[in-house]
């Protein structure tokens, strides 16, 4: 008897029908001979419904008050779940995060896991029940509820598979697996059939949906074995694991785009030790996530430097940089927000040069101009405009060999087997 964690996103619960599916699915699994636990989202777009009549009541409401809110969604769709399965005739208990064990840090809105006792989990097990989980929260050692962030319900259930010894963690979602590209904007995506934890991770941080960058991140550090398919189909998925074999011509394993950036200049500022220091530090003081920084050359003792930020912390970053021009002048701050981030991956770039450079004559053949650049071992960034992403990503597909001729599944109808 093996141990599964299953963890549904909004989509796949979506609806009562949806439901009943997710349901049946569940029990198929008992029915294999594998013990259950499942980790679920809200349902469809619940989470964002929230927001807004929050938004209506309260331009900026608390953020103890939104997690106490935000919780909720997923309270449902346990709750609904649960009641589902007893009317296929089985077991099952739903369990808010808090009960299931979750531990958080004391931040609203995106706090991070701190422990896990999931001893409640384990007994229901040890009853033969189904143990139904709500995904993306918590409770601080106050007894105060936190959320984990959007995409939370991924982080949750692979820190609970790692904390119950589980023997794999599925992700189930719309899409059948991890693709080269969004399916969406490219039909002739390449379906992966593995892919390793730091190319998954490099994808999932550069703007790739399918799987929360911090999910990979606990993977990877206890060595779960994570597989995504869709809840729609039983066809084959993507498992990611510690290593892969590198399949024969493909060097970018996946391409990446984030339409979330925005590239913020601060201008003419003095040129003396600790510059750096003392802006990027206050950013990381106000929870500001920085990802390119570019510092360009040096005039009359006066340098110029940019770095990029998502576009919902950007109001927050120029207020902090304003804050700072009293105690460290500069002659201007300038915003652009109408930009994207283009991404390869590919665990073969390291032993592949040049890659980089045909990223470069791709995009500039498309007439696009690059406006900042990031590299590491396996991966290489491009920012530019956004009304460029899509010829600029087909043609990426297309020149690293990634394009097929099979036939790319995104939601559907359940195909019963």
């Amino acid at each position: 008897m093996s141990l599964y964690v299953m963890k549904f996103g909004g989509s796949s619960v979506g609806d009562t029908e949806r439901m009943k599916r997710v349901a049946k699915r569940i029990v198929e699994k008992q029915d294999e001979g594998h013990q259950c636990v499942v980790v679920v989202s809200a349902m469809g777009d619940t989470t964002d419904d929230l927001i807004d009549q929050a938004k209506l009541l309260n331009s900026n409401p608390p953020a103890r008050e939104m997690d106490m809110l935000m919780t909720t969604g997923e309270q449902i769709s346990i709750a609904l779940l649960s009641m589902a399965i007893h009317g296929l005739g089985r077991q099952a208990v739903s369990l808010t995060g808090w009960q299931a064990g979750f531990r958080t840090e004391p931040v609203h809105g995106k706090a991070r896991i701190t422990d896990i006792s999931p001893e409640r989990v384990l007994s229901a097990l040890s009853d033969n029940q189904i143990v139904i989980v709500a995904g993306f929260q918590g409770m601080t050692v106050d007894g105060e509820i936190t959320t984990l962030g959007r995409g939370g319900s991924d982080t949750t259930a692979v820190a609970l598979a790692a904390a119950i010894n589980a023997d794999v963690c599925e992700i189930y979602t719309d899409v059948d697996g991890i693709y080269s590209t969004d399916p969406r904007m490219v039909k002739n995506a390449r379906k992966l059939a593995e892919i390793s934890y730091d190319e998954m991770l490099e994808l999932a941080n550069l703007g790739a949906a399918v799987l929360h960058p911090r999910a990979v991140e606990y993977a990877k550090h206890h060595n779960v074995q994570l597989v995504v398919r869709s809840s729609f189909n039983y066809n084959e998925g993507t498992v990611v694991k510690e290593e892969t074999s590198v399949e024969q011509g493909v060097v970018v394993s996946g391409i990446a785009f984030d339409k979330n950036v925005v590239r913020i200049s601060i201008l003419g500022v003095e040129d003396v030790p600790g510059v750096l220091a003392h802006v990027f530090g206050a950013l990381a003081e106000a929870q500001i996530n920085v990802d390119i920084i570019v510092q360009s050359g040096v005039q009359d003792g006066k340098a110029d430097f940019s770095f990029t930020t998502s576009l919902a912390e950007c109001d927050l970053a120029l207020d902090v940089i304003h804050g700072l021009k009293s105690k460290l002048p500069y002659r201007d701050v300038t915003s652009e927000r109408d930009l994207v981030k283009v991404s390869i991956v590919g665990a073969g770039m390291i032993s592949h040069p040049g890659v980089a450079a045909q990223m470069f004559d791709v995009i500039s053949k498309q007439g696009v101009s690059i406006k900042m650049v990031s590299t590491s071992e396996i991966k290489t960034s491009c920012v530019i405009e956004n009304g460029n992403l899509e010829q600029v990503v087909r043609a990426l597909h297309t020149a690293y060999n990634l394009d097929t001729d099979a036939q790319v599944f995104v939601g559907g109808p359940q195909v019963r087997r």
